[in-house]
């Protein structure tokens, strides 16, 4: 077996390694209801944007409607924070933009029992990544589909993919917020 062919072999165990989701630009819109798909098309997750008392809440929901998390705007704060919690109530994570970020948006995610999440890279425009330490454990692109509104999240088969889901929705609500 040659270098070319080890190479190619690594890259396609790389690929299985990763699973494949597809999102709609702004998909959180506070009101509104979206789906998100696989690979293969099929309806895995449901985003549920309600407006609720005085702060805005999103819910996000298996494709059979049982609800798995929580996503909430916190008022009251110097930087935009949302918190994402599980169904009792219990904080899984908070998602904090950060203060200063010259040329590229840069945001903190606080993992409850986990390390701490960085996402970062140009948010409006879905091209970014999200890291655990310096390994990077997700990307979202829109340049892997050529329907317009719609970008991809690519997660590390070992990463739970219902809190990046979530992490990558949070961000795109927080970033489209008023647009």
């Amino acid at each position: 077996m040659g270098l070319r062919d080890r190479i190619q072999d690594r890259r396609a165990e790389r690929r299985e390694e990763k699973v494949h989701y597809r999102m709609r630009q702004k998909l959180v819109a506070i009101g509104d209801d979206s789906w998100i798909e696989d690979d293969n098309g099929n309806r895995v997750y449901k985003v549920n944007g309600k407006a609720l008392r005085v702060r805005d809440t999103i819910i996000f929901e298996d494709a059979n409607g049982r609800e798995l998390l929580k996503l909430q705007q916190r008022i009251a704060r110097v930087r935009d924070t949302m918190a994402i919690e599980d169904p009792n109530g219990n904080n899984v994570a908070t998602v904090k933009k950060a203060m200063i970020a010259p040329l590229r948006e840069r945001w903190t995610v606080k993992i409850g029992d986990g390390p701490d999440l960085k996402v970062q890279g140009n948010i409006v425009d879905h091209e970014y990544t999200i890291e655990n330490d310096s390994e990077k454990i997700a990307e979202v692109s829109k340049r892997w589909f050529r329907i317009a509104d719609t970008y991809g999240v690519e997660v590390d088969a070992d990463v739970d993919p219902v809190i990046v889901l979530a992490i990558t929705a949070v961000i795109d609500s927080m970033a489209h917020e008023g647009k």
